[in-house]
């Protein structure tokens, strides 16, 4: 990989459940960021990229961020912005990524049942630190993936966040059944 400074777009806006950043580079989306406020989420942003050189974006970001924030409040479908990802990760990551975008809104996978579903039963722990190393917060639907007995555990944007979005994804899909 290479290691030279690159710039990395951001934009900051406010959502029903506190900051959204995105992040963009070479018109591909890189991250979305939930947090409580602008700083921690442009520390965490360089934090996950470290050879960037973040810049905010101008306002051609607008329209994606917009998307991002609606999407939080009504998350159903395909993440409605057509720019493509970038998902940087190890191959495991990307892997349990690929396998949770697969996971309908609505619906729920355990940690273990996903491990599975990539073919690595015994890699339950690394199936949770590959959630936890998401970087696009809402469009890979890590909040998704729960314990084995069902119970709502740890989610990088916090667990609060985690179940206001399982129960938004429920209502809507009670409204559209």
């Amino acid at each position: 990989m290479n290691n030279a400074p690159y710039p990395l777009f951001y934009r900051y806006g406010q959502c029903s459940m506190g900051g959204l950043l995105l992040a963009e580079a070479d018109e591909h989306l890189h991250a979305i960021l939930l947090g409580d406020d602008e700083q921690s989420l442009l520390a965490d942003l360089q934090a996950r990229f470290p050879a960037a050189l973040l810049q905010e974006g101008d306002s051609s970001l607008d329209q994606t961020l917009q998307a991002a924030i609606g999407y939080v409040d009504q998350p159903q479908g395909r993440f409605p912005v057509s720019k493509p990802l970038r998902l940087r990760g190890t191959a495991l990551q990307c892997e349990v990524w690929h396998a949770l975008s697969e996971v309908p809104a609505g619906s729920t996978i355990s940690y273990a049942e996903l491990a599975r579903r990539i073919g690595r039963p015994r890699a339950v722990r690394a199936v949770a630190a590959a959630c936890a190393a998401n970087p696009l917060a809402i469009v890979v639907p890590c909040h998704r993936v729960l314990r084995s007995d069902g119970e709502v555990s740890g989610y990088r944007w916090g667990v609060e966040r985690k179940r206001q979005l399982l129960a938004r994804e429920r209502e809507l899909a009670a409204v559209i059944a």
